[in-house]
């Protein structure tokens, strides 16, 4: 007879047909299979649009669960994903940089909770619908890597993950692209397999990230962003905006300036109200600077060439990458477009997750070194 818990896998039930498919995949290898959803907002007003985070969301996996014949469980961490994802989320803005909450979500609120969860529950394993692949190495490491979908690829978002929370996890999806995840829903009797993607932020359904700010500002009694001026490179003013908050790098839409040459957000200066606009070959940098690294294996303490991801929808690019204090400062060989203080940046070798931060500053940075070493 197995021993209590040894099979038994806590599986995150977002309502997305990922996470659905994740664990009908899990079921049909013979897992023994608990059900949770973390419930995380409630959307209300203006923000009540879209599917993510809704109560249709926790219906889903409730349906979902209930054609698996598996148990199922809610639990409310609304307080914490206020606390440690949307407040600074909508400090980040506020202050003239592009956060990256999913980040923040997975590493401090989702598989956190999760694992502490699965301990109360018996569960050995916690799986989720991520598009990332686990190995071990050599020296029995856990190795985190990109999932075989690169359109899909998660492994940006779980770069702070600790390595023993990892080293817990299951991502059934992982050497799936997505078309395929959908077709063995089908072929599973997964209820929910042809549900729609949720394209924007969870708790920014409607997109208007701006028109958040200043909500949730209001809800917190912080007083209303100051309108600015947008200039161009020369210092010249070209028109007015209603708050930096409304602004990231590499912004080319809404800028409200009519006709003329194409123009983007270069930078953004909260101190003096300040939104600087370019044309494209402008926003070329050449390095970034991280704070707050986080690494799965042993923290490199020399330099190396590695590929650093600096968006989660760029490309990562090849760069030198020198430790500096709790982070590292990241040099690239070709200079890189729209590099965003606040987002993260991420440090591949091959496929292989290394770790990363939080980008503190982009930009043309000093000379590239292009001497290799091993990290």
């Amino acid at each position: 007879m197995r021993p209590p818990g040894q099979d038994r896998v806590l599986v995150a039930m977002s309502g997305g047909v990922d996470s659905s498919v994740a664990a009908a995949l899990l079921l049909e290898q013979g897992h023994d299979l608990v059900g949770v959803t973390l419930h995380l907002w409630d959307a209300s007003g203006a923000d009540k649009v879209g599917r993510c985070c809704a109560p249709e969301d926790r219906d889903d996996a409730r349906r979902t669960c209930e054609a698996l014949g598996i148990p199922h469980f809610v639990i409310d961490e609304r307080q914490a994903f206020r606390e440690t994802v949307v407040d600074p989320f909508v400090r980040a803005y506020r202050s003239g940089t592009t956060p990256s909450p999913c980040v923040a979500c997975n590493q401090e609120v989702k598989l956190g909770r999760l694992a502490a969860l699965a301990d109360s529950l018996g569960c050995a394993r916690i799986a989720t619908g991520h598009y990332a692949r686990l190995s071990i190495d050599a020296h029995g490491g856990i190795v985190l890597e990109r999932g075989r979908d690169r359109g899909k690829d998660q492994s940006y978002f779980l770069h702070g993950v600790a390595p023993a929370i990892l080293a817990r996890m299951l991502f059934p999806l992982g050497h799936l692209t997505k078309p395929e995840t959908r077709a063995e829903g089908q072929r599973l009797g997964v209820p929910n397999f042809a549900k729609k993607d949720s394209q924007e932020l969870c708790f920014v359904p409607d997109g208007d990230i701006g028109g958040f700010v200043d909500r949730r500002a209001e809800e917190r009694g912080e007083p209303a962003m100051s309108s600015g001026v947008l200039r161009d490179t020369n210092g010249a003013s070209l028109g007015t905006h209603e708050g930096v908050h409304r602004y990231t790098i590499g912004q080319r839409r809404g800028l409200g300036l009519g006709g003329g040459p194409v123009r983007y957000v270069l930078r953004i200066l909260p101190d003096t109200a300040e939104v600087v606009v370019g044309d494209e070959r402008e926003l070329l940098g050449q390095g970034i600077e991280v704070r707050d690294a986080r690494w799965i294996g042993e923290p490199p303490v020399s330099t190396f060439v590695a590929h650093v991801q600096a968006r989660y929808r760029h490309a990562a690019a090849e760069a030198v990458v020198t430790p500096c204090g709790k982070g590292f400062v990241a040099r690239f060989l070709e200079p890189q477009r729209a590099l965003a203080p606040g987002q993260a940046g991420v440090v591949y070798l091959g496929e292989r997750v290394l770790g990363g931060g939080t980008i503190t500053r982009a930009g043309m940075l000093e000379s590239v070194d292009t001497t290799e070493a091993t990290p």
